[in-house]
């Protein structure tokens, strides 16, 4: 690294640096270099320099200062691409609070858009002319939409840019709110600061060795946190371009990622588990044999569960056209946290732990004792400078001994700021200490997990655990024996969770299947390899099976399953149900739903006073 940079990022660290001074000094320090390329279908579409990205901030910031709108939260309604961008910028050029959303197709998303507006409490929208264009139905019907502002940025004259002045900011303001995926509820408004952000890019930017010469590709997207900080800041802080996919482009086409990696010497670029399960089902080996991945240093995975069966099949799969399994880059963080909140060293392969999987079930972890209950754990790294990570006892709230599983607990500059206009859950989840009232404050992160020889591994999610018969239940574990146990059944396209019948836990299992068996769909086979699997696994006992349309498994905008949301509409019968199967006298899941109605009505009753009843 030359000497300007390296001063550079001592700058960084000082009390008054912002993400304004890191643009500035890209567009100051090399104007014309292209920081973005937005590639659509694989081909690159268009670009931008760090020069011309400052010029469109600052004349969308003069058009939000225009409007008198000091410490108000702007709505971001963008498909992928440099218009995103564009606004992002722009909101930080005017001291206003980002709020980045889903931009609805038709009636899609548009429920979540509707709690995001009403939490967030934006007074005015950004968008494309193309996309309110698009919405003007949506707006006029919700009061929620027609009462916000609306501007299209794409339409602004660039003369503007004059007359913007720098906002009065320091590290400590709020730069955006990142609504949470919403895996087990309602979506909450993460407020992160400048230097949360600052914080949280110097680690991923040491962690993953970045330098000017890196080059990323990014299909995430970039209203969720792995798409907007490490797809997007995280380049202008290293200073090295990155070309950006829409994600639809990708699911439609997984080729088209390892195409442009190939074709753009990508060394950076990554996603969840199931993206890398997706191209070993859908690139074939001519395919591949076409591609190029030998620049490819870190292919980052988080988000949701990582499997080592999928980075060892990845790796051998795409070896020949120079894949190294050593760039498998497993780490773990969240919103909560900014993003980053662990992971290893770029050299290092993949930290593999094998342990017996009954223990999992008594909090506990132990060497293998039957080869058949053997499973294997992917480690997410090790714990990063000047920060804490704590194994603790979400009970008793004490620090879990080496060999115990606990809850995941982080303090670190990156913890963000807390939850929008939630004080509660914020002390709650921000604010928590250990039991002895002295360790802390700590960030709750509602992940299970333990660390042995100072590598993280995490085990799942507090809220998603299924509890039988007072023995642990992790999902995935449940989800993924189910979608091997019958080809009709889609990979990473399923929810496992227990609902009480007769004061008992039940098991569920909702399934999507392939489009191709739609037609000739054989629901007691289906159903009977289920139930085995289920039984020979996990000695459970499926209480109902229901199979969905492809597509219709609710997930969150990092394609994890949203359980607590399956659940929801499981117990209301709104699910897309092609067959179901239920341990009902009818063996049908409506007669499970007439029996839970039944059983409310009798309990409602029993509740009455004589008079009453």
């Amino acid at each position: 690294m030359i000497k300007p940079e390296i001063e550079f990022f001592q700058e960084i660290k000082s009390e008054s640096f912002t993400l304004l001074n890191l643009l500035a000094h890209r567009a100051n320090k090399e104007p014309n270099k292209i920081g973005y390329k937005f590639l659509q279908r694989g081909e690159t579409v268009s670009k931008i320099t760090y020069l011309e990205l400052e010029l469109q901030a600052q004349v969308i910031a003069y058009s939000l200062q225009s409007l008198k709108l000091e410490g108000e939260r702007v709505l971001l309604l963008y498909p992928s691409g440099l218009d995103f961008i564009k606004a992002f910028f722009g909101c930080l050029y005017a001291g206003l609070i980002a709020v980045p959303a889903y931009p609805p197709r038709a009636s899609q998303h548009i429920s979540r858009l509707l709690s995001i507006t009403n939490d967030a409490k934006a007074t005015i929208a950004l968008t494309t002319s193309s996309i309110l264009k698009s919405l003007e139905s949506e707006i006029n019907k919700h009061p929620e939409l027609k009462s916000l502002q609306w501007l299209a940025t794409d339409t602004l004259d660039n003369e503007l840019a004059k007359e913007w002045t720098k906002p009065n900011i320091t590290p400590k303001t709020l730069a955006f709110l990142q609504y949470t995926s919403g895996s087990t509820g309602k979506p909450k408004g993460v407020m992160v600061s400048h230097e949360n952000l600052l914080h949280n890019l110097s680690l991923i930017y040491s962690c993953f060795a970045h330098s000017e010469q890196s080059q990323g590709v990014i299909w995430l997207p970039p209203y969720h946190d792995m798409g907007l900080i490490g797809g997007i800041l995280q380049p202008l802080y290293g200073g090295f371009p990155v070309c950006l996919m829409a994600p639809m482009d990708f699911l439609q086409r997984p080729l088209r990622w390892l195409q442009a990696i190939s074709q753009h010497q990508a060394t950076t670029s990554g996603g969840p588990n199931f993206a890398y399960d997706l191209c070993l089902q859908k690139i074939s080996p001519e395919e591949r044999d076409q591609l190029d991945l030998s620049s490819w240093k870190v292919a980052f995975t988080g988000a949701e569960t990582i499997r080592a069966k999928t980075l060892e099949q990845f790796a051998e799969y795409f070896a020949p056209c120079g894949f190294r399994k050593e760039a498998f880059y497993p780490c773990y963080g969240m919103a909560e946290t900014t993003l980053i909140v662990t992971g290893g060293k770029v050299t290092d392969p993949p930290v593999i732990c094998e342990i017996d999987g009954n223990s999992l079930e008594q909090n506990k972890v132990l060497p293998v004792q039957n080869p058949e209950h053997s499973k294997q754990l992917v480690g997410c790294g090790q714990n990063l400078p000047n920060q804490k990570t704590l194994i603790v006892n979400p009970e008793t709230l004490i620090e879990c001994l080496p060999e115990e599983v606990g809850e995941i607990w982080v303090s670190s500059s990156s913890v963000a700021q807390g939850y929008w206009e939630q004080p509660e859950e914020t002390k709650k989840v921000f604010k928590a200490y250990l039991a002895d009232k002295v360790q802390g404050p700590f960030l709750r992160t509602g992940d299970l997990g333990f660390i042995r020889d100072g590598e993280l591994f995490v085990t799942g999610r507090i809220k998603d655990l299924i509890i039988i018969r007072g023995q642990n239940y992790y999902p995935q574990d449940i989800e993924l024996a189910v979608e091997k146990s019958h080809p009709a059944l889609r990979s990473n396209s399923g929810a496992a969770f227990s609902v009480e019948m007769k004061g008992q836990e039940k098991l569920i299992i909702v399934q999507e299947v392939e489009r191709t068996y739609l037609r000739n769909l054989n629901i007691n086979e289906i159903v009977s390899s289920i139930r085995q699997v289920v039984t020979k696994e996990f000695e459970l006992q499926v209480y109902a099976t229901v199979l969905v349309k492809p597509a219709s498994i609710p997930k969150t905008s990092s394609g994890k399953i949203q359980r607590h949301r399956c659940r929801e509409q499981f117990l209301q019968g709104t699910l897309s149900i092609v067959e179901d199967w239920c341990e009902t006298p009818h063996g049908k899941v409506k007669f499970l739903h007439l029996q839970n109605e039944v059983d409310n009505l009798f309990k409602q009753l029993s509740n009455l006073n004589p008079t009453q009843k």
